[in-house]
C-alpha cells in the first residue's frame, strides 16, 4: 500500500471515530430511502462517477452504515443496498444500461431548454456568442443537475414498469402453453389407452363375429350350442341312424 493510499485510510478511520451514531442512522434512513433503481443515488455520486470513484465512496459509505458500527434496526439493509449499487455500477454492462438513461435524459431536458430559449432572446443570443459554453455552464448548475436525477429516475421507472409487463406478458404465456402441452399429454394418453383397450379386446371381438357369421345371431357369452342333425344326405355320405326307444 502507497503511503498517499496509507494517509487516505487513516483520514477515513479518523472521520468514522468522529462520526455520531445519530449521523450513521441518519445515513441508514438516507440509503433506504432513495430511489431504487439508480445505484448513483445510493452511493452520492454524479453519473459521470468513475469505477475507482465507486469503489472508494462504498468503502467509505459502508463502513459508516455497517451493522457491526452502527445499531440501527435497518443498517444490515442499508449495507446490502450499498452492495448492490456497487456491484451494478461495476459490471459494464449494467453500468452502461443506466448510463444510456441518463443521456436520453440529457436530450430530452436539452430539447426543452432549447425551446424555452426561442421564448427567451437575450439567452439565445448569449448561447451563440459562447458558442456552447453557456450552456455547458447550465448542465453543471445544480438547478440542471437536479432536473437531471429528477428525468433519469421517470426514465427507469417507465423502462422497469415495461420491463415487468413484458416479463408478466411472457409468464402468461409460458403458462398457456404450458397448460396446452398438458392438455395435449392428457388427450394422447386417452388416445393410447382406448387402443390398447381395444386390443385386448380385439380376441373376444373376433370369437363374437365368428359366432354371429355361424348363427347369424351373436352368440351368448358361455353358451355351447349342440350340433344340427342332418336327416337327408344328398350324397348317401351320412346315415342318421335310428333312436332307439325303449
Amino acid at each position: 500500500m502507497g503511503s498517499s493510499e496509507a494517509d487516505e485510510d487513516q483520514l477515513l478511520k479518523s472521520f468514522l471515530a468522529e462520526v455520531s451514531e445519530a449521523e450513521r442512522d441518519n445515513e441508514v434512513l438516507r440509503i433506504l430511502g432513495c430511489f431504487k433503481l439508480n445505484p448513483f443515488e445510493h452511493l452520492k455520486l454524479s453519473f459521470d462517477s468513475s469505477p475507482d470513484e465507486v469503489k472508494k465512496q462504498y468503502r467509505k459509505l459502508s463502513l459508516l452504515v455497517h451493522p457491526d458500527k452502527c445499531k440501527h434496526p435497518q443498517a444490515q439493509e442499508a449495507f446490502a443496498a450499498l452492495a448492490k449499487a456497487q456491484q451494478l455500477l461495476l459490471d459494464p454492462q449494467e453500468r452502461g444500461y443506466i448510463l444510456d438513461q441518463v443521456t436520453a435524459a440529457k436530450e430530452e431536458l436539452r430539447a426543452k431548454r432549447k425551446k424555452e430559449l426561442k421564448k427567451d432572446s437575450a439567452s439565445k443570443i448569449k448561447s451563440l456568442v459562447d458558442e456552447g459554453k453557456y450552456e455547458e455552464q447550465f448542465e453543471r448548475s445544480d438547478g440542471f443537475q437536479q432536473q437531471l436525477i429528477i428525468k433519469v429516475r421517470e426514465i427507469l421507472t417507465d423502462k422497469e414498469w415495461r420491463r415487468r409487463k413484458m416479463q408478466m406478458r411472457i409468464s402468461e404465456e409460458e403458462g398457456r402453453l404450458k397448460k396446452d402441452e398438458e392438455e395435449t399429454k392428457e388427450m394422447w394418453k386417452r388416445k393410447r389407452e382406448h387402443e390398447e383397450k381395444w386390443e385386448e379386446t380385439r380376441d373376444k371381438r373376433v370369437s363374437s363375429w365368428r359366432d354371429f357369421m355361424k348363427t347369424g345371431k351373436k352368440g351368448r357369452k358361455g353358451e355351447i350350442k349342440p350340433p344340427k342333425l342332418k336327416t337327408e344326405d344328398p350324397n348317401k355320405s351320412y346315415v342318421q341312424r335310428p333312436v332307439k326307444r325303449n
